[in-house]
């Protein structure tokens, strides 16, 4: 009996009905009599998927877009301070005028930049931006260098220029006849009141000159990868005393002060 009852046929042998698969969603278009669009739960899973990745993608790269665009750099503004430019004490002759037998003639180099000096064995290179010796001041172009370093100068208020001149500069061209120099190593004539390339003036006699820069004489620079500076010198004896003495307080010792603008912009700010 127990052999019998093991040896009974299950499922659809009994006669039972085999069960008819469902689908999950079944939808009938608008005019559609016979058409079926059957979606399974993979096919409606594999779908929600690929929709949230393509949002999730599309934020990304919104996101990371914003994050190739490079962030501004603050704008660089420094103070150089007894910036030596070749001096040498005075030594005075009872037969002639003074003479400097301690100078070099050579310039001493600036990078903006940097804000460092720059060794005068690369004045060959590009390097540099500015170069002093005395009251002589080069930029990195034209006969002073091989870089593309161009300048100019005018009349203003330094803490009130917001932005460089767009056009106006120009080149060292000391192979001219006169030599022409963007800025000039002379003083301004006395009693002009004209704007000239000097930026300084006798403060004081003729038979004494004190170097004395002139006030509000702005000096602009655009640099060899195309920067803007707006430069200002403050003295030109060491410790910058407010009434130098041409014969106890050593000369050719700048001090000047600028702002460096790092972004591909004219503006200071």
């Amino acid at each position: 009996m127990l052999l019998s009852i093991l040896r009974q046929p299950s499922g659809a042998a009994l006669g039972n009905p085999k069960p008819t698969p469902v689908p999950s969603v079944i939808a009938t278009p608008p005019g559609s009599k016979k058409k079926f669009y059957h979606f399974t739960l993979n096919q409606f899973y594999i779908m929600k998927c690929w929709f949230s990745f393509s949002v999730l993608f599309f934020v990304s790269t919104v996101f990371l877009s914003c994050d190739d665009e490079p962030t501004p750099q603050p704008v660089v503004a420094q103070t150089i301070r007894d910036l030596n430019a070749d001096y040498a004490p005075l030594v005075f002759n009872s037969s002639g005028p003074p003479t400097r037998p301690g100078e070099t003639g050579k310039f001493t180099l600036f990078n903006f930049k940097t804000g460092e000096i720059v060794p005068n064995t690369e004045l060959n290179s590009t390097r540099w931006d500015i170069g002093f010796r005395a009251t002589s001041i080069i930029f990195n172009s034209g006969s002073s260098g091989p870089g593309t370093v161009v300048a100019q100068i005018q009349n203003g208020i330094f803490d009130e220029i917001t932005e460089a001149p767009e056009s106006g500069y120009a080149s060292d061209n000391g192979t001219a006849a006169p030599p022409l120099f963007v800025i000039s190593p002379s003083p301004q004539p006395p009693g002009s009141s004209v704007l000239t390339n000097q930026w300084w003036r006798n403060g004081g006699s003729n038979t004494s000159t004190i170097v004395t820069p002139i006030a509000g004489r702005i000096i602009f620079v655009r640099t060899g990868d195309n920067r803007f500076v707006k430069m200002e010198i403050l003295s030109y004896y060491k410790g910058a005393p407010a009434a130098p003495n041409n014969i106890t307080d050593p000369d050719r010792h700048y001090t000047f002060r600028y702002i460096y603008q790092p972004n591909e912009t004219r503006a200071f700010r």
